[in-house]
């Protein structure tokens, strides 16, 4: 049968007698018509597929010319090993000759001292055996008158002998001992050269800090690097191949520094000397790491606005209930969405929930959240005295959220209310999560879970229920207070100390291990530290209040990256918890909303 017709929904050609039978309550349409339509779409399918050709070709190239360089790269190391060890080789010859040399040396100055003795020695022997020699031959075997005659002469001599000094001890030694230090040297030599290589790679690697957002003119700015291998994984070693160029408003090159911190991560200081917008190179292994080139505009010191530490001197803690959070925003012609364009940073921000007010949905001055492993976040509302929760969260796509609340009751005769009202304790968490029983606290966690859980301080008492045993009594105290706090898989507890601008980390019995942090807005530091988190690696993740950024450090309290933020910068942000698919989420007080970050562990 000749093939006339096309069934749309089944996408096959068919013949007429077909489209009176198992396709007759098929759309159909004749096969000529179609023919065209499906000719163009595959060519223009064909015409996007062959349009990557010349990004593979480039791509083909860029990594041949990689692997050239590399055994390239391989054959110059092995020349150079080979001119190391030859080099050492005829140090160790030279040394040897010269050791030789000096024993030879040595050896003789001793002998000539010890022969002169000797030679000394043997005269007055010879002296003293012919003077008695010839005295007892004149006594056994002489005249008188021949005794009498060598008599004065024999007796000078005899006594002259007798008074004599002669070298009987010895001018020299006989030491002379080789003595060398081999272990040390052999250890140098087994340990001699190091072979210096990262797995980082240039797509993954990516920079973060305040000076990729703005700069001041005539003060140094700072933006760290952290590096990354093809997996997105962290590189823990340095000494990577990393060039940093500033190119300023007029195409001259500004002052620019790399500094290696030696864990794969690097800090990069420049301090531009005019107005304008300054392009940031940043290149690894000589190709340019995700976003770079980046533009940042410098303004001079009058139009900075005041800084979180000048805010923080007029107001108390972001987190006291009573008191309205006055830290200030950052200008919005650093942020806005032109200069979002211009300086192209990955877009971490996965979704943003919530507003002022007083609704569902909305709050004032957020500070407690956490999350379960079925996906429900639950966020303490503190000046709206309630707790609300999302129901049905995923992660990956932006848009509402479903979000129910619950009010604190009212307080019975002034005592805290029963278990089953206790408005900052989710029902389906387990019975054995702990509460921390520090006054004036923000945080609880969970022992062995290894994940923090925030809440906002409740009128009526958090924790009043049986079941939750207490943490153990920290010593000593972070003072003025603690403010959150989480527990890691090992359970050692982790408090931010908020006013001494620090974390400290105690065992699970509450003794003092170590802390971590200082004041300032470098890498590592804190301007008033508040909710905290806890990996599976053992990462400390640190919301920073007052700089409204987020730190991740390692298990012993080393700086490792910024979560990156700069999607939806935060304002002032509380307290933070990991997703069940190990996310980020945050209570962002000042903008009066929660939002999920991407965290790659």
């Amino acid at each position: 049968q000749v093939m006339e017709f096309y069934c749309e929904p089944c996408e096959t050609a068919m013949c007429r007698e077909c489209t009176e039978g198992e396709h007759r309550e098929h759309v159909t349409v004749p096969l000529r018509d179609v023919v065209e339509q499906h000719k163009a779409a595959l060519q223009q399918q064909l015409d996007a597929v062959r349009s990557r050709l010349p990004q593979l070709a480039a791509a083909i190239g860029l990594v041949s010319e990689i692997s050239q360089q590399l055994v390239e790269r391989k054959n110059e190391a092995v020349s150079e090993i080979g001119s190391t060890f030859e080099e050492l080789e005829t140090a160790l010859r030279q040394r040897k000759g010269l050791l030789v040399r000096d024993l030879e040396a040595t050896c003789g100055a001793k002998q000539k001292v010890l022969q002169a003795q000797l030679d000394a020695l043997r005269q007055g022997q010879e002296s003293i055996l012919s003077s008695c020699a010839f005295t007892e031959q004149a006594l056994h075997h002489g005249t008188a008158t021949e005794v009498l005659l060598v008599k004065k002469q024999m007796s000078e001599r005899l006594s002259e002998l007798a008074s004599q000094e002669f070298p009987e001890h010895p001018h020299e030694n006989a030491q002379l001992d080789y003595v060398v230090e081999t272990e040390g040297v052999r250890k140098s030599i087994l340990n001699l050269g190091v072979l210096i290589t990262t797995s980082a790679t240039a797509h993954k690697t990516v920079a973060t800090g305040e000076g990729l957002r703005h700069a001041v003119v005539g003060q140094p700015s700072s933006l760290s690097v952290t590096t990354k291998d093809k997996d997105g994984e962290l590189v823990r070693s340095g000494s990577a191949s990393l060039r940093f160029q500033v190119t300023a408003p007029d195409g001259g090159a500004a002052e620019a520094e790399v500094q290696d911190n030696k864990n794969g991560t690097y800090e990069l200081l420049y301090t531009p000397r005019t107005e304008g917008d300054f392009l940031l190179s940043i290149l690894l292994y000589g190709q340019p790491i995700r976003g770079s080139p980046f533009r940042v505009r410098a303004v001079k010191a009058s139009d900075v606005p005041p800084s979180p530490d000048d805010v923080k001197r007029r107001v108390k803690s972001p987190s006291s209930g009573h008191i309205r959070q006055k830290a200030v925003r950052r200008p919005s012609s650093m942020y806005s969405s032109g200069k979002k364009k211009e300086n192209p940073i990955e877009d971490e921000l996965i979704f943003r929930v919530g507003s002022r007010g007083r609704e569902k949905g909305e709050f004032t001055n957020l500070q407690g959240i956490s999350t379960s492993s079925s996906g429900r976040i639950v966020v303490a509302d503190s000046n709206n005295q309630c707790v609300q929760w999302a129901l049905s969260l995923w992660v990956g796509a932006r848009g509402s959220r479903s979000i129910r609340g619950a009010r604190c009751p009212p307080a019975e005769g002034g005592r805290a209310p029963p278990a089953r009202h206790n408005p900052l304790v989710p029902a389906s968490l387990p019975a054995h999560v702990a509460l921390t029983a520090l006054t004036g606290h923000r945080g609880w966690a969970a022992p062995s879970l290894g994940q923090c859980r925030e809440a906002s301080p409740c009128p009526h008492g958090a924790g009043a229920g049986p079941g939750p045993r207490p943490l153990p009594a920290l010593s000593p105290l972070p003072s003025p207070g603690p403010h959150f706090v989480a527990v890691n898989n090992k359970n050692e507890i982790v408090v931010t100390d908020f006013h001494n601008h620090s974390v400290k980390v105690y065992n699970a019995d509450g003794e003092f291990l170590f802390k971590f942090g200082s004041h300032g807005e470098g890498n590592g530091q804190f301007n008033a530290p508040t909710g905290v988190a806890v990996d599976a690696n053992g990462n400390i993740i640190v919301a920073d209040w007052g700089n409204s950024r987020i730190q991740v450090f390692d298990s012993s309290g080393s700086f490792l990256s910024y979560i990156n933020t700069a999607a939806d910068p935060l304002y002032g942000p509380q307290g933070l918890a990991l997703t069940s698919d190990g996310h980020v989420v945050v209570a962002d007080s000042g903008n009066h909303c929660f939002k999920a970050y991407r965290y790659l562990q």
